[in-house]
């Protein structure tokens, strides 16, 4: 399983976000995309997941080597594709164990599999949500409606486990998280790939602090709308001591085609 990007050009209301962005997650690994504010990582993601909000100027977004460009956010997420938000929405009426029921199997229709029963459902939900150490009554809140943001972030990572999709894209999952609940996070996306090496996990943040318990394989710099640096985890020291003006310096030198 690999998802690759692919000289990706994109605008909104005709400013230009992504100026040809280059980038390769490969199955087993976890990949992180960090960058300064503004920089376009949460319109890459948008993007690759299907939201038609922004427009796709000129490159390509392949699954598998399948161009899943034109493909629309349903057809993706059928293909395995999983967006957790930076700011994820309220949906009023709809509770938490509805909605994973639902989805998980719309899911499993996919691949020609029985619904799920709703005891086995009731028992899969309550594992995971002990792996979160989420209270079960959780599950019967309303879908991020009055959640603080790190209740907001722990029912994503919970869609991320009960789904468990073969493609993660983790936007900011660190933000608005005390440590404890960081950890039980880092912890359970650290599962799924060590029980799977099939899958695909890109964790796209702005801060180091969730990569001190999820280790990525390799880092991603994103500059003003494309990837100005490559490298393994050691790059995540030395942005922190650096920051990213040290990139923006050199930029050219270290990636002179994606200019």
């Amino acid at each position: 399983m690999t998802l690759e990007i692919k000289n990706l050009h994109v605008e909104i209301e005709g400013k230009k976000i992504l100026k040809g962005v280059n980038l390769k997650v490969e199955a087993g690994k976890i990949h992180a995309l960090m960058g300064p504010n503004g920089s376009g990582k949460s319109t890459l993601a948008n993007v690759i997941m299907g939201n038609p909000k922004y427009e796709i100027i000129k490159g390509q977004i392949l699954l598998n080597e399948e161009d899943i460009t034109e493909l629309s956010p349903t057809e993706r997420a059928k293909k395995g594709l999983f967006l957790s938000f930076q700011y994820p929405s309220e949906i009023e009426g709809v509770t938490i164990s509805n909605f994973l029921r639902t989805a998980l199997n719309n899911i499993r229709k996919e691949k020609e599999l029985e619904k799920i029963s709703v005891l086995d459902f009731r028992n899969l939900l309550k594992e995971k949500l002990n792996l979160l150490k989420m209270d079960e009554n959780f599950s019967e809140r309303y879908l991020n409606e009055g959640f603080s943001g790190g209740e907001k972030k722990r029912s994503e990572i919970l869609q991320l486990v009960v789904l468990n999709p073969k493609i993660a894209i983790l936007d900011e999952s660190d933000s608005g998280t005390d440590i404890d609940a960081l950890k039980i996070i880092a912890s359970n996306i650290n599962n799924l790939i060590d029980n799977d090496n099939d899958k695909v996990i890109l964790i796209i943040t702005h801060y180091k602090r969730i990569l001190e318990h999820v280790k990525p394989n390799k880092l991603s710099i994103m500059i003003d709308g494309k990837i100005a640096l490559e490298g393994g985890p050691e790059l995540v020291d030395e942005l922190e001591e650096k920051g990213y003006g040290w990139i923006e310096e050199s930029e050219p030198e270290l990636k002179p085609e994606l200019r």
